[in-house]
């Protein structure tokens, strides 16, 4: 697999390209060390580079405050992943899937693409919202992905994405109750 090959097929033709990756080992430290940590990287540098070196407005955050939410955001993109992956294999039979964690790793690693890659916006701080919506797309192609990894009949595809996706709000917000509530 080459990275940019891999990014530019699942962005473009996922639908081609998902029974691909279906194929392939879902080696944990491949994935992470190969695909999770350099396109991870891209939303927290790209921030980082927007909001305490450019600024929006005559404001820039701290650097050494952008510095460490850059590390902090790198480092929960691969707990979150993680984490995901193992909801994703969890929830399999209860929508007519099979158990893989090789799968359910791959789908999220390979769905979080445009997401990732969408985080380049946050380099000029007003287009920040652009990496949101399309990071959106990161959903289409988990809802792409689910039938072909996991196997889940197609008639169960959409309630199975949205469920993962509550999931997915679910776990990314426990880290901000957690910082919420420590400091009462």
């Amino acid at each position: 697999m080459i990275l940019i090959e891999r990014v530019k097929n699942i962005l473009l033709s996922p639908k081609t390209e998902w029974p691909v990756i279906a194929g392939e080992s879902g080696d944990t430290a491949f994935l992470f060390r190969n695909y999770v940590a350099i396109l991870a990287a891209i939303p927290p540098v790209c921030g980082f580079i927007g909001g305490s070196i450019i600024g929006v407005g005559g404001y820039r955050s701290g650097f050494f405050i952008g510095l460490i939410g850059a590390i902090v955001g790198y480092l929960l993109a691969f707990v979150g992943t993680y984490v995901m992956a193992l909801i994703i294999n969890l929830l399999a039979p209860n929508f007519g899937g099979q158990n893989s964690f090789p799968n359910a790793l791959k789908l999220v690693v390979y769905s979080s693409t445009a997401a990732w890659v969408a985080g380049i916006f946050s380099l000029i701080p007003a287009l920040a919202i652009l990496s949101v919506l399309c990071g959106l797309y990161s959903l289409y192609l988990l809802y792409l992905g689910l039938p072909v990894l996991m196997r889940s009949p197609q008639d169960k595809t959409l309630i199975y994405t949205i469920a993962a996706i509550v999931c997915a709000i679910v776990v990314g917000a426990i880290p901000a109750l957690l910082f919420i509530g420590s400091r009462f």
